[in-house]
């Protein structure tokens, strides 16, 4: 199900990943019906994923910039790539199975972004409206949560489990603290990265479909 219309070209900088949530139910919303409202809202990610059907959708190649975070920061990057997983923030994505996270996280692997969270797990909502949304953390790349990107003001994906996404390995950095509000006055099949030097050769050039974790193993 490819988007007509992108971001943009990246512009350069360390490779990152953004994981947000639809705010749909999980039991009623499917990622493909979930992926052609976010194509409607011109709100369009990189990958739409259910966890428990394993269903995964990808709207955009890595090397072009989304548009569900919006500019500048969906541009910042040698690539940033954004995911939409279906849940809601107030229950985080991680309590239940997450079928075909591996296959996500290795083929991001292939695109150089690192398996570390430099923003630290992000909050729960509603306190992560509140998150300190560091540009030192955002610039060194790796895995981020919606709540944790400089220039937004989205509460998800929730206090999610970052072991379970990178797994058991993931150094977990200290919970970040929440800033202090402002008073008031008086936010398929995956594309394969080019073939390096000694990298095996890239899978035939196709048009993005909508996939099971077994197909993305392959």
């Amino acid at each position: 199900m490819p988007a007509r219309q992108d971001g943009g070209a990246p512009r350069g900088g360390a490779p990152r990943v953004v994981w947000t949530v639809s705010e749909s139910d999980p039991r009623t919303v499917s990622a493909r019906s979930a992926a052609a409202d976010l194509i409607k809202e011109g709100r369009v990610p990189h990958l739409v994923w259910h966890p428990g059907t394993g269903e995964i959708v990808q709207l955009l190649p890595a090397t072009r910039a989304a548009r569900l975070l919006g500019d500048p920061v969906s541009r910042e990057g040698r690539l940033c790539v954004q995911i939409a997983v279906i849940g809601q923030s107030r229950v985080p994505f991680t309590g239940a199975p997450l079928i075909g996270v591996d296959a996500i996280v290795r083929w991001l692997d292939g695109w150089n972004v690192a398996r570390r969270w430099p923003a630290g797990p992000p909050l729960p909502s509603p306190q992560s409206y509140h998150s300190l949304r560091a540009r030192k953390d955002w610039a060194r790349g790796g895995h981020f949560g919606a709540s944790q990107v400089p220039l937004t003001e989205r509460p998800d994906p929730g206090a999610i489990d970052i072991r379970r996404v990178t797994g058991p390995d993931t150094p977990v950095a200290p919970l970040p603290k929440p800033r202090a509000p402002i008073p008031d006055a008086v936010g398929t099949r995956l594309i394969p990265r080019p073939a390096r030097g000694g990298d095996p050769a890239p899978l035939p050039a196709s048009e993005p479909v909508t996939v099971g974790p077994s197909a993305m193993s392959n």
